[in-house]
């Protein structure tokens, strides 16, 4: 008999191990995904020559999927096979992943704006003449391009396959949370959760990692790669011009959620409680075939008892929702979270782009440095806060408490961060008159001056040099170069008229291409800023995993997966989709130089006033973050509260089950005295 309760044991236990195991790669495979579409935010900018405003309604479309199912599925999935529908929403992921790879393979080889005109010269060596005294030919580049080329150009419409692709990762990712966390919490003893959810959340933390990596890498690829001939490409990953190979990381990481599916579509529908309750639930059984219970009988029960489960479902739902909304303490962690991630995706969507504007840093280096510093932070304060959930044993209040403080830590240095800055990047006609002081102007006619008044240049490419003087100017033409040397990547331009202003006439009057880089100063402040952020992301991810334990400890337990669901689909639906495209927009005004499309039109913003950018950006996510903050003090006194109110009733329970034991006492002690006296009257 021992043995035989043993073996189903080990196996109840196995299946739940791997269920969790499953479980965290799949976190793993979405967050992955999900990460990489973060760092190829601003290659897909680049490549379809949109606004920022509108990259954050593609990046947003995540989150429109999650609305369309969410609900269904939190309520109506907990009813069904759980596992299986995590496999299908994985399936539905990597479909979404390859779409969104899609337009690469319909779209021409990726052409960026250049100003320079190339002509061949007498010994075959690549010539240009950036100053053309009487006509810029560059305003006549658009002419040759046909119709049927422009619809296949940068700027089409074939973003709209990334946003439907991202939105069908968005339907795809929605069973993964709410009913992969139920079910483990709802076959894991309760002690085990939090380290569990820890657990989850770490691997899934190495997904983002991994994932910024895996972008870092590729946007250092040229995006046409095997498709064209790289050295005739005149820009590096350094440009705000070129664009990496985005497509390529969806290819992979839609390979990957493919994998993370398969185990759920082998795990069962439910699992006996882990721990003695398995053994009860094991040796029910065996006894239930020892006693030979008849098998029609078990059969028609089940079906009953599952006829009114789903006649219940639809019923249930409304009432359900009152009950879980009349919960003061799940409805203010509903608005806190609501607030914070409004600040968290704006700053996760946009940071790249922050670090390569304010701080001068390439789009690959600052994806790399997010996903190596930033997120092994994050791993590290979520698997922290989880182990001091266990050590301490921590309920509700603890957990409040221990969530709050990190709150308010990562909120300090978040403050301190607004004032770390750099200079703007010196661009004549930009930020820098032409004649070398500071003056940040958005009109165009500025990037005109004497020294490049008879070189009819064209106001709307972006083009780069860097002068011998450190300073960058919008084009070759614009800082009034009159020659060239060298091919590609290599060249180098001669006799600047507009260079010759700021430095003395003996000096080199040449330009090379490509911005200048900021100034040495600039180093050592992004330095400390990337220290503060990586201790503040530790401090925050510290209050992840009590944060979650004090919603899953405020609701009841039938309504636990109703309420992830709820909370996934509020703050996915108000806190998901609009930050992106508001952080966008505001992130547009700050624009200095827009860059213009293949066909025509204004196209990605290419140069940005650092300092705008910074109070704007940064400001914003402040804001929130604050408010954040005020509302959790207002959450704990109300989880106070309750734990007061409760511990009172549990009190009166108490004190009501000892006056009904000495009542029983005294009854029974009065009918035995009326028995002896009946006795001694009968004899």
């Amino acid at each position: 008999m021992s043995v035989e309760s043993k073996k189903p044991r080990e196996a109840c236990c196995s299946k739940l191990k791997l269920f969790l195991v499953s479980l965290s790669f799949v976190f793993f495979a979405k967050a992955f995904g999900g990460a990489y579409m973060k760092s190829s935010i601003t290659q897909i900018e680049r490549r379809f020559d949109i606004p920022s405003s509108l990259i954050g309604v593609i990046d947003g479309s995540f989150e429109m999927g999650n609305l369309l199912v969410i609900a269904f599925v939190s309520y109506f999935g907990a009813k069904l096979h759980r596992p299986r529908l995590i496999g299908v929403g994985c399936l539905i992921m990597a479909a979404g992943s390859f779409l969104t790879a899609l337009p690469h393979f319909f779209q021409g080889p990726y052409k960026y704006e250049t100003s320079v005109a190339h002509t061949l010269q007498d010994n075959d060596t690549l010539g240009i003449v950036p100053c053309l005294s009487k006509h810029s030919i560059t305003d006549d580049t658009h002419d040759s391009i046909s119709k049927k080329d422009c619809e296949k150009a940068a700027g089409s419409s074939m973003w709209i396959y990334v946003f439907i692709g991202n939105m069908l990762r968005g339907i795809g990712e929605t069973p993964i949370m709410p009913l992969g966390v139920s079910y483990l919490d709802d076959f894991s003893r309760e002690e085990n959760t939090p380290m569990y959810l820890a657990c989850i959340q770490t691997v899934g933390i190495l997904g983002p990692m991994f994932g910024f990596m895996l972008g870092s890498v590729l946007a250092k690829i040229y995006v046409d790669v095997g498709f064209v001939d790289l050295d005739s490409v005149t820009i590096n990953y350094t440009d705000s011009r070129w664009v990496g190979a985005w497509w390529l990381g969806f290819i992979v990481t839609g390979s990957v959620v493919l994998l993370a599916g398969i185990p759920f579509w082998f795990l069962p529908k439910s699992l006996p409680k882990q721990g003695e309750e398995e053994c009860k639930s094991t040796e029910l059984s065996t006894v239930a075939e020892q006693e030979n219970f008849l098998p029609d009988e078990k059969e028609d029960d089940h079906a009953k008892e599952k006829e009114v489960t789903f006649q219940q479902l639809v019923k249930d739902f409304i009432p359900s929702l009152k009950r879980l909304f009349k919960n003061s303490i799940f409805s203010m962690i509903i608005l806190t979270y609501l607030v914070a991630v409004n600040g968290f995706i704006g700053m996760i969507t946009f940071k790249p782009k922050f670090l390569e504007q304010v701080y001068g840093q390439s789009a690959s280096k600052a994806i790399f440095l997010i996903g190596i510093l930033n997120l092994p932070a994050v791993a590290l304060g979520v698997i922290t806060g989880g182990f001091v959930m266990k050590r301490f044993k921590l309920g509700a209040i603890g957990a409040a408490r221990m969530a709050m403080t990190a709150s308010l830590g990562s909120f300090c240095l978040l403050c301190v961060q607004v004032f770390l800055n750099c200079d703007n990047a010196e661009v004549a006609g930009l930020t820098v008159t032409y004649q070398g002081t500071p003056d940040v102007s958005y009109n165009h006619q500025t990037l005109l001056s004497q020294c490049n008044m008879g070189c009819s240049c064209s106001l709307k490419h972006w083009d780069p040099v860097c002068s011998s003087s450190g300073i960058t100017y919008a084009s070759p033409c614009l800082a009034g170069c009159r020659t060239s040397t060298g091919v590609g990547k290599e060249m180098t331009f001669h006799n600047c008229t507009c260079v010759k202003e700021l430095t003395n006439p003996s000096k080199n009057m040449s330009a090379v291409l490509g911005q200048c880089p900021r100034q040495s100063n600039c180093d050592r402040i992004f330095k400390i800023y990337m220290a503060l952020s990586v201790v503040g992301s530790f401090i925050s991810a510290c209050g992840g995993t009590p944060g979650y334990i004090v919603m899953l400890r405020s609701i009841e337990k039938d309504l636990k997966s109703l309420a992830l669901g709820m909370q996934t689909l509020i703050v996915r639906t108000l806190g998901g989709i609009p930050p992106p495209i508001y952080f966008g927009a505001l992130i547009d005004r700050t624009c200095l130089k827009w860059g213009t499309k293949q066909c025509g039109g204004r196209g990605a913003c290419r140069l940005y006033d650092a300092h705008t950018f910074r109070y704007t950006f940064m400001g914003l996510i402040s804001s929130f973050y604050f408010i954040s903050n005020m509302l959790w003090v207002v959450l704990y006194f109300l989880i106070v509260k309750r734990h007061k109110r409760s511990a009172l009733k549990d009190q009166a329970k108490e004190n009501g089950h000892e006056v009904k034991a000495a009542n029983g006492h005294a009854s029974i002690k009065i009918f035995k005295d009326k028995e002896d006296a009946d006795r001694e009257s009968t004899i």
